[in-house]
Formats: C-alpha cells, sequence, structure tokens
C-alpha cells in the first residue's frame, strides 16, 4: 500500500515539491521503525512463567481503589506490547507498578507522583 503510494506519487512529475510522495516517503519511514521496533522486542523478549502465588506479577489484570474513592478500576500489569483493547496497561517499571508488583489483595501500597503521595489497595488480581 505504501509502495503503490510513492509510485502513484513518482509518476506525478517533480519529486522534489510533490507533497504526496513526500508525506508517503514519511508513513514509509514511521513504519519501517515500527517493524524495527517490533523486530528488537521479539529478539529481546523473555518468557515469563505465570505464577500462581496470587501476586501482582506481569501479564496479572490487577484492581484497584485509589485511597478516597469507591470506583476501582482494572490494569493489565505487562508492557504495552502486551495491551489489549479493553484494559489500561501498569508499567512494573512505572512508579505505581514498581508499588504494586509483588503485592496481594488487600495490600495499601504508595508510591510518589506529580501530585504528591498517593496510595492505592489491591482489590482483586485474575491470571
Amino acid at each position: 500500500d505504501i509502495a503503490d503510494k510513492i509510485e502513484q506519487a513518482r509518476l506525478l512529475g517533480d519529486l522534489s515539491e510533490n507533497g504526496d510522495y513526500h508525506a508517503a516517503k514519511e508513513e514509509q519511514g514511521k513504519m519501517e521503525g515500527r517493524i524495527l521496533h517490533l523486530t528488537s522486542v521479539l529478539e529481546n523478549c523473555e518468557v515469563v512463567e505465570q505464577t500462581s502465588d496470587g501476586s501482582v506479577t506481569p501479564g496479572v489484570i490487577v484492581e484497584i481503589r485509589f485511597q478516597g474513592d469507591d470506583v476501582t478500576e482494572k490494569y493489565l500489569f505487562g508492557s504495552i506490547e502486551e495491551r489489549r483493547e479493553d484494559l489500561e496497561i501498569i508499567s512494573p517499571g512505572s512508579p505505581m507498578g514498581q508499588a504494586l508488583e509483588g503485592g496481594v489483595v488487600g495490600d495499601v501500597v504508595e508510591y510518589e507522583a506529580g501530585a504528591g503521595t498517593l496510595s492505592v489497595e489491591i482489590v482483586s488480581i485474575e491470571a
């Protein structure tokens, strides 16, 4: 599809002032960058055994409640590459992720955020 766009733009003539050509080349560059990123992820990935000890580990869905709030929120605890359309992600490397990792249902953990120290309770964990 991108190659077709580039070819069609070339047929329009002078490439130095051809907006379609430059847009297609930019799109091609972004796609190549994404391919390189995904290749790197696959080459450097590490298969993690899913634990059944009931703690927050990469790959689980964790339900949390912020201190002073009645509403709970569910997140996938992992990386962007593991994302699901129906869940936001908490990265294990983030301040909240570092506080949650290894926690179990009922734990209240604290972490530093831009608004100061925040507390969250682990409500449930789904493997």
